[in-house]
């Protein structure tokens, strides 16, 4: 059995709905997939997406990105389509919960971002598509919207078997100093949208083997605190320099 890992698969550019659906049918039958994220805003083609995948996988794990989270074509806020993305997933046969194997166990973290990798800009402020796209209930700022989501993660924190190997992933990143040394300074003022430090905190209680994370769509891997962060995101069309855009193997039995 391999653990095979991608995230931001952005199905709604042609390309990559057809790369999504030319992966064989026949070589992953044994193995798991990550699906760290960012599949669509669009729920029809969502639910499509995961039908394709979970026919090649003998399970695939999924967390929602900021972009399956996004309402535009909707009256409903993004809380409530969170429980719309749960039940397709659950109708697809796609696991948003702990997975616990013989000797692994995978644990999906919600999260998002609150700014404790920095400030934002008046320019990300005014144009970061998630600020208009996604809705939350009154009173949600950012920093609200993190908490409630790291609150969801509590329960899957003792749920591991401490001497299992622990795979542990989320959409967003738990800590900056993972993105590479070499981005250049104008794309470092999306670092503080980025992801939270709170979800580094409950990744150092599960001990985490592996992180997988998506969101920056820069491929990167690196070790921190004996952990091994991973992002193998697909990306926008455009992104070839920086997405591998294949699936990564990141574990095997």
């Amino acid at each position: 059995m391999r653990v095979f890992t991608i995230s931001d698969i952005h199905v709604d550019y042609e390309e990559n709905f057809r790369w999504l659906n030319n992966l064989s049918c026949d070589d992953y039958h044994n193995d798991l997939l990550i699906l760290a994220g960012d599949v669509t805003d669009a729920l029809p083609l969502f639910e499509k997406s995961l039908q394709s995948l979970r026919k090649r996988f003998s399970e695939v794990l999924f967390i929602p990105g900021n972009h399956d989270l996004w309402v535009r074509r909707s009256k409903i806020n993004s809380l409530e389509k969170l429980e719309l993305i749960k039940t397709i997933a659950a109708n697809c046969g796609i696991q948003m919960e702990p997975l616990h194997l013989d000797s692994l166990s995978i644990i999906p973290l919600y999260g998002w971002y609150d700014y404790s990798f920095g400030q934002p800009s008046g320019e990300i402020f005014g144009n970061w598509t998630d600020y208009f796209a996604c809705k939350w209930p009154v009173n949600y700022d950012e920093k609200r919207i993190n908490q409630h989501f790291i609150a969801m993660n509590e329960p899957f924190l003792t749920n591991s078997n401490k001497k299992d190997f622990v795979i542990s992933f989320s959409h967003f990143l738990p800590r900056i100093d993972i993105m590479p040394f070499y981005i250049p300074t104008d794309k470092r003022s999306l670092y503080p949208v980025l992801g939270t430090k709170l979800l580094e905190q409950q990744i150092r209680r599960l001990g985490s083997n592996i992180h997988v994370y998506g969101h920056s769509h820069v491929n990167h891997q690196i070790v921190k605190n004996n952990t091994v962060y991973i992002n193998n995101a697909f990306g926008y069309p455009s992104e070839s320099r920086i997405a591998q855009k294949e699936l990564k193997c990141i574990f095997e039995i």
